[in-house]
């Protein structure tokens, strides 16, 4: 079994809109002096991408970010409260669509990319422009799950990798066949970095060693599951 290592990668400035996020990147980790190798992936939060595509909604009083909440959402699932469970237009299902005013200086709120898949393959191809490297892509949020209390990150973009790794048909340890297992490969290195990127901390950015991964050109939202197959709507 291989071990697996986090590098978080620290010195990325506050970011605003129009900055050059991928060239950021690239000079934070090259600060750092973790070389990238063939193998590693990058995993991003979301939000530095999203502030430097100008992804900003005044959201000065509550009044104003429940507006950007419904505006943001594509259909509401639920509401308890002030907690609104909606549809993204991406297809997510998420808590208050992602408008998120956490790690946001003034009276704003954040939205998620408007395409994150997008996102996460200009940055891949700009950091192999630059260092001839191949190095898949993450881009990360923060969701919750309606089973089991707590958030943890998942993939909400992808770049150069299978989002699932299917066991269905293949024989378990005992020679069993599987014939439900889908490991959800993106979601599980999203959740891994966010160990060493941490929610207070400033640190956008880490790099993933030591996981074995399938090349692919999926997309994050290939990991939505349809309607029809969903329990919970």
């Amino acid at each position: 079994m291989n071990s697996v290592q986090i590098f978080p990668v620290t010195g990325i400035p506050e970011v605003e809109p129009g900055d050059d996020v991928a060239q950021m990147i690239l000079d934070a980790i090259d600060q750092s002096g973790t070389n990238l190798r063939s193998g590693d992936v990058l995993v991003v939060t979301h939000k530095i991408v999203s502030k430097a595509e100008g992804r900003f909604i005044d959201a000065g009083d509550d009044d104003a970010y429940r507006a950007a909440v419904l505006d943001e959402a594509q259909a509401v699932i639920r509401r308890r409260g002030d907690l609104v469970i909606t549809q993204t237009r991406h297809g997510f299902i998420c808590a208050n669509a992602g408008v998120d005013r956490s790690n946001v200086t003034g009276d704003r709120a954040v939205l998620l990319p408007i395409d994150p898949d997008r996102s996460a393959h200009g940055i891949r191809m700009r950091v192999q422009q630059a260092t001839d490297i191949d190095v898949p892509v993450i881009i990360s949020d923060t969701f919750g799950r309606p089973w089991r209390r707590g958030q943890t990150d998942v993939a909400i973009g992808v770049s150069g990798l299978k989002v699932i790794d299917d066991y269905k048909g293949l024989g378990d340890a005992n020679g069993r066949i599987m014939e439900a297992t889908e490991v959800a490969i993106v979601d599980e290195i999203a959740a891994a970095a966010d160990l060493a990127m941490g929610k207070s901390t400033q640190i956008p950015i880490a790099v993933v060693r030591g996981v074995q991964w399938a090349a692919g050109a999926d997309r994050a939202t290939d990991l939505v599951r349809p309607a029809n197959e969903d329990m919970f709507r």
